[in-house]
């Protein structure tokens, strides 16, 4: 049965880091989700802007229930790192055949499907038989598996370096290769996102701004139907990341010394205290008490690999990102194409695919963005990208 929902005039109090960074209407959005009465806590991480309900980067607590749009469409968005014990001399010297590795073993694009899909256990998982939406959505992502989508969305070779020894990542100082990549869910995620936002909306209608946000009580049928939809969409995100990485790394004939991984599009069931929440982090990184994640930047910027330091405030969150400071059609009408090649060629990146939309210009300064979450994690590592692919053709930007 529908019902009608009056927000709370006043909102549950929620920490800005880096408001300075933040647009207003990114923060307004946060303000108008905290009001809603299942909410609990909240946090605005310093990448954020705003989105379509909560904003990107923002994390919200509440007790009960599960809000789809405070997930994001694009469930289980992840970012994975590879470290292998190469010499990053070797980036330059064999640039060709990583640029090969990262042009064969992966597809760029919304609507992107392999003809001949990979093998995984994800595929024969039973979930896709329990609800006909899942059922129906199994086909196309299994020919999705191992894709990337299209947007900000890169798998990227690049320069790690590590200062000190961590006890947590166990990785030696020195420099060494990485692979990075950063998709999620596909259309899988998208079709979860959509079907049960559709339903959330006809149980219960929010008056005003917000709308979007409409939550399933996780004892009720439907909610309890998200939950597995949304993991098992994770799980699926997780294994298109596994299957690029293992396709690289048998084509290279090397393994990996060590993977980092984590999502930053999903909602975690977490013990607050006496209370168990559903903490929503919509482009917000994980960052409990010695919890390893990656931090990226731009095409040119560094990818940051940090360490949880559990802060309270922030609901055990840090950004995702650097975080976008123009919409795509700015960046697009006003980036100009020479900036975008020079600025490449001063950071000795290679770019395969990409836009305007995506240019660096249109992101934030990744060093800011740090220095306004110190509290949140500690910097163990650095990723410095130098060959990048990204949907879009192959050869814009090469001379």
């Amino acid at each position: 049965m529908e019902k009608t929902i009056e927000k709370n005039k006043a909102g549950v109090d929620f920490t800005v880091f880096g408001k300075s960074q933040i647009e207003e209407a990114a923060i307004h959005q946060m303000y108008q989700a905290t009001k809603l009465p299942v909410s609990v806590a909240g946090a605005l991480m310093p990448d954020a802007h705003s989105g379509y309900g909560l904003p990107i980067g923002g994390v919200l607590a509440t007790e009960g229930v599960v809000i789809p749009y405070a997930v994001g469409v694009d469930i289980g968005c992840r970012i994975s790192l590879s470290i292998f014990d190469i010499s990053p001399l070797k980036l330059e010297k064999r640039k060709s055949v990583f640029r090969r590795e990262l042009i064969d073993n992966t597809i760029f694009g919304s609507g992107g499907q392999f003809e001949e899909p990979a093998s995984h256990p994800i595929m024969d998982d039973p979930r896709f038989r329990e609800l006909p939406l899942l059922k129906s959505l199994q086909g196309k992502a299994w020919r999705q598996l191992g894709s990337s989508g299209s947007g900000n969305h890169f798998a990227e070779f690049g320069e790690i370096i590590i200062k000190q020894k961590d006890t947590v990542a166990a990785i030696a100082p020195g420099n060494y290769i990485g692979l990075l990549t950063h998709s999620g869910s596909r259309a899988l995620g998208a079709n979860i996102a959509q079907h049960y936002t559709n339903i959330a909306q006809s149980k219960c209608r929010l008056k005003g701004e917000g709308a979007a946000l409409a939550w399933l009580d996780l004892n009720e049928a439907e909610g309890i139907e998200y939950w597995m939809a949304m993991n098992l969409a994770g799980d699926y995100a997780t294994a298109c990341h596994n299957v690029i990485h293992t396709k690289i790394t048998e084509a290279l004939g090397v393994r990996p010394m060590t993977t980092i991984a984590n999502h930053h599009n999903f909602a975690w069931k977490e013990k607050w205290g006496d209370r168990n929440l559903i903490v929503h982090r919509k482009g917000a990184t994980p960052a409990g008490k010695d919890v390893l994640g990656i931090i990226p930047g731009s095409m040119v910027a560094p990818a940051y690999i940090v360490k949880g330091k559990g802060e309270q405030s922030s609901l055990q969150s840090a950004s995702h990102g650097a975080g976008r400071k123009m919409s795509r059609s700015r960046a697009a009408a006003s980036i100009k194409e020479q900036f975008v090649k020079d600025l490449l060629q001063r950071n000795k990146v290679s770019l395969l695919g990409g836009g305007l939309d995506e240019a660096p210009p249109a992101y934030k300064d990744i060093e800011k963005v740090m220095e306004h979450q110190t509290e949140l994690v500690e910097i163990i590592g650095t990723f410095l990208p130098k060959i990048v692919r990204m949907d879009g053709p192959i050869r814009q930007w090469q001379k």
